[in-house]
């Protein structure tokens, strides 16, 4: 299998989010305690999204987003939702606490 970035489902609903040269092997490693403090105390796990790059390098770029992404962000992509991530991509700025510059400063 070429290499790709994945996302786990953990015992409670939260998401884990990796990237493997071997999606196989390291999900066996999950579903024994393996390779991840946090996911071996959220077990079962269960995946739920996989994507294939051309090399490591990129998947392991596209898990750094991807961790950074809100849950409900992460949550459209597992569905394939592709109209919502543009709006969930907004950041919370968009809420923002700045206001227009004043003339008068």
């Amino acid at each position: 299998m070429a290499p790709c970035v994945y996302i786990l489902q953990v015992r409670g609903g939260g998401y884990y989010v990796g990237s493997t040269p071997d999606l196989e092997r390291r999900i066996a490693q999950h579903h024994r305690g393996i390779g991840s403090k946090w996911t071996a105390s959220r077990r079962p796990v269960r995946v739920v999204y996989v994507q294939e790059f051309p090399s490591l390098r990129e998947a392991f770029e596209a898990e750094r987003q991807l961790k950074g992404w809100r849950r409900e962000k992460k949550a459209a992509l597992i569905r394939g939702d592709w109209d919502a991530l543009p709006s969930l991509a907004k950041s919370y700025a968009s809420l923002s606490i700045l206001r227009e510059p004043q003339d008068d400063i």
